[in-house]
């Protein structure tokens, strides 16, 4: 049995999902390549990852592939995730802003040290906002309840 070259891709991971597209339609492929992309990530451009496998499917295999490409088997589903709110986001990034203003993203990576006043104080207004959300988020105020 010999194997030869069905696809090439630049991505280990889509090869990964055209190896299980192809699998779940009874043919067996392999992903090759794959030591030397995970060693050096770069190797993936350089190298190309290649799907091999039996020489009779090939053929199968391809067309499978590009009548993928071509959206033949998608689905109306749309995504499973909803895109974050934006209350949320806004203060998610109120609240980094605020840890590294204060300093406290600092706090554990030079022992000892002391806390100037204003860390002091930056760490207080971020515990009291944080416990704030919590609280708004435990009532159902931020999450749209």
């Amino acid at each position: 049995m010999s194997l030869v070259e069905i696809a090439r891709y630049q991505d280990v991971y889509e090869a990964d999902l055209a190896a299980a597209f192809l699998s779940s339609h009874d043919i067996e492929v392999s992903v090759t390549e794959r030591f030397q992309t995970t060693v050096d990530p770069l190797m993936q451009r350089a190298l190309g990852i290649r799907l091999m496998g039996r020489a009779d499917q090939a053929e199968q295999a391809r067309d499978l592939l590009k009548r993928a490409r071509a959206g033949e088997f998608a689905t109306d589903e749309g995504d499973d995730l909803n895109a974050p709110d934006s209350t949320v986001r806004a203060a998610s990034r109120g609240l980094a802003l605020l840890a590294f203003a204060s300093g406290a993203g600092f706090v554990g990576t030079s022992l000892p040290r002391r806390f100037s006043a204003f860390q002091w104080t930056g760490l207080a207004i971020l515990a009291a906002v944080l416990l704030l959300s919590l609280a708004l988020w435990s009532v159902g105020v931020l999450n749209g309840a």
